[in-house]
């Protein structure tokens, strides 16, 4: 129906050039050859007349199309070819337009969420078996002073380290430690990570670099924060009180005469003061086991020796709260430790074990030893609730606790022992049973 001018001018036309052609052979067929010439000319004529027609008619699909495979949505068009015909065909065209505005319009606000970014980005696109530079944000290249350049191989001259470890897995999946030199400064090490995606009939492949300082700088200040959040806490629990008790006691002692109510309120006060002094007390004496932490006098100690000696501490707990304690440790085995600070250790990994078991009806704790590329592995495990996902950056921090009773140091206490010698501890939880593993170098 909206062509029906085209198409009708078009029949027409054809209508016309066939009359005018058959009476131009009906004219030679009688013998009137110079009538039939005349006629001959007016169907060549009308045959260019139809022609350009058509070709008039066309050449706007042709001019659309055109922009379209292109990608160029910059032509403007007559009003006249809005209309019509062509009505269906500018509105395809207007809406792959705005479509390709909506496109353009998310892809800079993309790059600009990337170039704000402080971690190095840079994304792949995969042509023809070969990788070209789809996307290198600004930290990336201020940070190894890099051209955004468009191609793999430019970029192989200014980062080769970089690019010949990517080379060398073939473009796969990885996460790990890599040293680059930076012109003419000294090595640094970053934290790469890459990933491989694919989108319709393209590929990509992101690159993730991350400053190994950076990363720690960011971890300690993180830890600070927590750290402030929590001794600005303990101190207002006890500084509150203590402040609203003396103004207390300064109403009641500016008094003419004291009552025996008003001797009362100063004794129940000065007893708040001094209990909330004793909890502050208490308080920056862990703080200071915590700062002044005393270097491991280590000396070679048999693992037997060791559990013998913290059992036998704990065992009376255990037994009181019928805790079942499987004991797989049996080593002949010799460590260089302190033995003090590290049975410190063990009976305060024991004892959150025991406060984990509190509310379960069948109650295990697990002690188990091995060696692993020449490092020694302790675990003592338990099969108590385990470590709720929203506290695990916690467990660690000074003075955090889930305990009534809990100071909150003995998690933080253990690691620093444990790193002061040299190894490191964790922790692993499921459903089933929550494992504290202790690694000794």
């Amino acid at each position: 129906m909206r062509d029906w001018k085209f198409y009708n001018g078009l029949f027409v036309r054809v209508l016309l050039v066939m009359v005018l052609f058959f009476f131009c052979a009906f004219l030679f067929y009688k013998g009137f050859h110079y009538n039939s010439i005349l006629v001959g000319a007016a169907v060549i004529i009308a045959l260019s007349e139809m022609y350009f027609y058509m070709k008039s008619e066309l050449v706007f699909y042709d001019k659309i199309v055109l922009s379209i495979l292109k990608n160029d949505f910059s032509t403007n068009f007559p009003e006249e070819n809005k209309k019509g015909n062509f009505s269906n065909l500018y509105l395809l065209y207007e809406t792959l337009k705005v479509q390709k505005q909506e496109h353009t319009s998310k892809e800079l606000v993309y790059r600009s969420i990337l170039n704000s970014i402080d971690t190095a980005t840079l994304i792949l696109e995969k042509n023809n078996e070969e990788w070209d530079i789809f996307l290198m944000n600004d930290c990336f290249s201020n940070l190894f002073k890099v051209p955004k350049v468009s191609h793999w191989n430019y970029l192989k001259n200014y980062l080769p380290s970089l690019c010949d470890e990517i080379e060398n897995v073939e473009f796969a999946e990885l996460k790990t430690a890599i040293s680059i030199k930076i012109e003419d400064q000294d090595l640094q090490t970053f934290m790469l990570q890459t990933s491989r995606t694919k989108t319709y009939d393209k590929e990509y492949f992101i690159i993730l670099l991350d400053s190994i300082q950076r990363v720690i700088e960011k971890k300690e200040k993180e830890a600070w924060i927590n750290l402030m959040k929590i001794i600005s806490h303990e101190l207002m629990n006890s500084l509150t009180p203590i402040r609203a008790l003396s103004q207390n006691l300064l109403h009641i002692v500016d008094q003419e005469a004291l009552e025996e109510e008003d001797f009362d309120d100063i004794k129940s006060s000065i007893s708040t003061i001094i209990n909330r002094s004793d909890h502050l007390q208490v308080f920056v004496e862990n703080y200071r086991k915590l700062a002044m932490l005393p270097t491991p006098n280590k000396a070679m100690t048999p693992i037997n020796a060791l559990f013998e000696d913290c059992l036998r501490v704990m065992m009376p707990i255990l037994k009181a709260e019928n805790i079942e304690l499987i004991n797989e440790i049996n080593s002949s085995r010799y460590i260089l430790i302190d033995k003090n600070q590290m049975e410190q250790v063990i009976i305060n990994l024991i004892t959150n074990s025991v406060y984990a078991l509190k509310d379960k009806s069948e109650k295990k704790m697990f002690l188990s030893s091995y060696t692993e590329n020449n490092r020694f592995f302790i675990v003592i495990s338990d099969n108590g609730k385990g470590i709720d996902p929203e506290i695990k950056d916690k467990v660690f921090l000074p003075f955090f606790t889930t305990r009534k009773d809990g100071a909150g140091i003995g998690l933080t206490l253990s690691k620093n022992i444990i790193e002061a010698h040299g190894g490191y501890l964790s922790y692993q939880t499921d459903e089933d049973k929550t494992d504290f593993v202790i690694c000794l170098i």
